[in-house]
C-alpha cells in the first residue's frame, strides 16, 4: 500500500505529513534560488527581519520574530558577521546590550534575494482568497502548537 494511503486514513496525520512534504519542497525551491547569493534560508529571513524593523536588532528581538532561540540565532548571526552581511553595535563603548543591523553588503543580498520568486510561483496555484484562507488555518495550527 503507498504511503499516502496508509497516512490518508488519520486526517490528523496526514494533514502533518502534507505540511511537512510542502515545507521541504518550498525550502530546497528558495535554496535553489539563493544559491547565487551564497546565504540559506534562514539567514535571508534573518535578513527579512532586519530590514523590515529598520533600525538596529538584539538577539531577543530576532528571536521573537523568527520563532527560533537565542542561541541558535546567536551562531547564525556570528557566522553572517564573518561574512560581512550584519554587524554588531554596542549602544556604549563598555555596554552589555548588543545590537545587530544589516552592512551595506547585507542590504545588497537583501534587496537582491527578495527579487526571487519560487515562493511566488509555488503559491500561485491558490487564489488570493485562498492563501488567506490557508493563512488562517495555519495561523490557528501554529497557535495550537505553541500550547
Amino acid at each position: 500500500m503507498e504511503m499516502e494511503k496508509l497516512i490518508s486514513r488519520n486526517s490528523s496525520m496526514y494533514s502533518r505529513y502534507l505540511i511537512g512534504k510542502v515545507r521541504h519542497y518550498m525550502n530546497r525551491a528558495r535554496q535553489k534560488e539563493l544559491r547565487p547569493f551564497d546565504i540559506s534560508p534562514r539567514q535571508a529571513t534573518i535578513l527579512f527581519i532586519l530590514n523590515s524593523l529598520g533600525r538596529k536588532s538584539t538577539l531577543t528581538e530576532l528571536s521573537k520574530h523568527s520563532d527560533r532561540q537565542i542561541n541558535t540565532l546567536s551562531q547564525q548571526i556570528t557566522r553572517m558577521e564573518k561574512n560581512g552581511l550584519v554587524r554588531k553595535v554596542r549602544e556604549t563603548p563598555k555596554s552589555a546590550l548588543i545590537s545587530f543591523e544589516l552592512t551595506e553588503k547585507g542590504t545588497e543580498i537583501y534587496n537582491k534575494s527578495v527579487e526571487t520568486s519560487s515562493v511566488e510561483q509555488i503559491m500561485s496555484v491558490l487564489t488570493e482568497e485562498e492563501r488567506q484562507q490557508l493563512i488562517s488555518l495555519l495561523k490557528k495550527i501554529a497557535a495550537a502548537a505553541e500550547m
